[in-house]
């Protein structure tokens, strides 16, 4: 499996970093009673440490959504990803459970406060990622999508060699999302600038051990061209 950055996206951000796993041999379930405790944890944890006015101005959610204003998403209307989650657990809003996978993943990203793609790596084309600009008109289908939605151009994606695979770092595609039959994921840790790498791997390390714990599956670091 390879991933690239492309010129472009570098020279526009020379500090954005991202990291990225495979994980194989899985066995994703469709729930753990263990799970659901450790969420009850989390999501205590969460209202003790945040409150819904101040949110916005915690360093990393900044970051987010002034990267967000970058690309042209509107951060309030399309809140980054853990931002969304954690708004979620302080307003009182259940969490969905999908999977084993997913729902470890999104444990993951409100304790690192990292927005944390996930892909079957048997549905990525070629079994190449590349992180670039998106082409006017090209067609997304993001997971949760009532239909696709058609980019302009200024968004930063992850594509294969069929198209784009999300929106980085906001939305994954229907097309490779984790589901109970997956056996290898690729995790990509999305940084911006004002993440930094050391968040990127604390939010890689805490992933890995709730994957690891939930659904099984051996860890390999991937490098990022």
């Amino acid at each position: 499996m390879r991933i690239y950055i492309d010129k472009k996206v570098r020279e526009d951000f020379p500090d954005l970093e991202i990291l990225a796993t495979l994980m194989e041999n899985l066995k994703v379930r469709g729930e753990d009673p263990d799970l659901e405790t450790l969420k009850a944890n989390v999501f205590a944890e969460i209202k003790s440490k945040y409150n819904i006015e101040s949110l916005k101005d915690t360093p990393s959610v900044r970051a987010y959504r002034e990267f967000f204003w970058r690309i042209g998403i509107d951060p309030t209307k399309n809140r980054p990803a853990a931002e969304a989650l954690i708004r979620r657990v302080l307003l009182g809003n259940p969490i969905p459970k999908i999977n084993t996978f997913v729902d470890s993943l999104n444990i993951a990203s409100m304790k690192s406060e990292v927005a944390i793609g996930s892909f079957d790596a048997d549905k990525i084309s070629k079994e190449t990622i590349i992180m670039r600009y998106s082409n006017r008109g090209e067609v997304f289908h993001g997971i949760g999508m009532g239909k696709p939605i058609v980019l302009n151009g200024s968004e930063i994606i992850l594509s294969d060699a069929m198209g784009p695979i999300a929106i980085y770092p906001h939305r994954d595609s229907e097309r490779t999302k984790i589901t109970e039959a997956t056996r290898r994921a690729i995790l990509i840790f999305c940084g911006v600038p004002g993440v930094d790498v050391d968040m990127l791997r604390r939010a890689m390390s805490i992933t890995i051990e709730l994957v690891s714990k939930f659904c099984g599956g051996s860890p390999k670091q991937l490098e990022v061209e």
